[in-house]
C-alpha cells in the first residue's frame, strides 16, 4: 500500500498521531512530550521543528517523528516495513546534514543503516537507553534533607548543573552543545505550566530533577543530576521518589524516565523505587568518513 509522509504543525500532529502514539503511550512518551511542548510553548526552541507522520492511503498512521534542531531526529515505532524509508527520504530533503537519530532499537538500527546508504556517512551507535514506567512509588531508605521547587533565584546553579548533565550524558546529541541545550531546558522548565525543576536540599542543594513533556495519562522525569561530590548518599533516589509521588498525587497516572544502559547504578536505583522497564531505544550519530 502506498505511503505518504505528511508534515504538521504541533496541534495537527497531536490530532493525527495522538491515537497512534497512545496505543504505546509509555514507549512513545518522548514524542508526546515534544509535541506538547511545541504546541503550548511555540518559542521553546530557537529553530523551526519538524513533525511528521507516515500514513497509508486510508489515513492510518504507521509511524511518526519529531526533530527540534539542532538535536537528533526522534522516531516512533513503525507498523509498516516501508515507513522508515519513506520518512528518511523526506528528512533527507530537509536535513541533509542530520547529526543523528534515536528511536526503538530495531527501528533506529534500520534507519541508521538507511541513512548511511543514502549519504555515504558512517553511523555510530552512541547510546543505548531504556524507558521506564512507574505507577506506584516504593519509598527508598530515608536520607536527610527535603525536596523543594527550584525558582528564578536558583538559575545560576541550575544552569551549571544542567550544562554538566548534558555534557556528561550527551543524550540526544547534546554533548557538543551542552550549554545551549541547558539554557533551552532551563527556560522551558521554569516557564511551563506542565513542567518544572526540583532540588533536594541537605543544608545546600545536592541533587536536581526535572519533569515535563506530559502525555495523556503521564509525564516524563528528567534530567536527573547529582554533582560528583554529592553522589553515593541516596539524594537522587529520595528526590526522584518524592517528585514521582507528588506527580502521581497531582493526578498523573504514570511517570516515565530514560536511563543510560551503560550506567547500571541508575538503572538499579530507579527499579528500587518502583520504575519498571518498558522498552529499549538506541541513539546513532552520523559522521562523514
Amino acid at each position: 500500500m502506498r505511503l505518504t509522509v505528511l508534515r504538521h504543525r504541533p496541534t495537527e500532529f497531536l490530532g493525527r498521531a495522538g491515537p497512534f502514539l497512545a496505543r504505546h503511550e509509555a514507549a512513545e512518551n518522548l514524542l508526546f512530550g515534544l509535541a506538547h511542548t511545541l504546541d503550548t510553548q511555540p518559542d521553546a526552541y530557537s529553530l523551526p521543528a519538524y513533525l511528521a507522520t507516515v500514513e497509508r492511503a486510508d489515513g492510518d498512521v504507521v509511524m511518526a517523528a519529531i526533530r527540534t534542531p539542532p538535536r537528533f531526529l526522534v522516531l516512533s515505532r513503525s507498523e509498516d516495513l516501508g515507513a522508515p524509508n519513506a520518512l528518511l527520504d523526506d528528512v533527507w530533503a530537509l536535513y541533509p546534514d542530520l547529526p543523528g537519530l534515536l528511536g526503538p532499537r530495531a527501528v533506529a538500527e534500520g534507519a541508521a543503516d538507511g541513512w548511511a546508504r543514502r549519504t555515504s556517512q558512517v553511523s555510530l551507535r552512541t547510546m543505548a537507553e531504556r524507558i521506564y514506567e512507574l505507577s506506584r512509588v516504593i519509598p527508598p531508605p530515608a536520607v536527610s534533607g527535603r525536596r523543594r521547587t527550584a525558582t528564578l533565584q536558583d538559575q545560576g546553579l541550575l544552569m551549571e548543573w544542567l550544562t554538566a548533565f548534558f555534557a556528561e550524558s550527551g543524550a540526544g546529541g547534546t554533548r557538543g552543545d551542552a550549554r545551549t541545550v541547558a539554557a533551552a531546558t532551563l527556560r522551558q522548565r521554569l516557564t511551563s505550566a506542565d513542567g518544572g525543576l526540583d532540588l533536594w536540599e541537605d543544608g545546600d542543594p545536592v541533587s536536581l530533577a526535572g519533569y515535563g513533556g506530559p502525555t495523556p495519562t503521564g509525564i516524563r522525569l528528567g534530567p536527573v543530576y547529582t554533582p560528583p561530590t554529592a553522589r553515593g548518599h541516596g539524594y537522587a533516589s529520595a528526590l526522584v521518589a518524592d517528585l514521582s509521588q507528588a506527580l502521581l498525587a497531582s493526578g498523573r497516572q504514570r511517570c516515565f524516565l530514560f536511563t543510560d544502559l551503560a550506567n547500571p547504578t541508575s538503572n538499579r536505583l530507579y527499579q528500587r523505587i518502583g520504575y519498571r522497564p518498558v522498552t529499549d531505544v538506541e541513539e546513532y550519530q552520523f559522521q562523514r568518513p
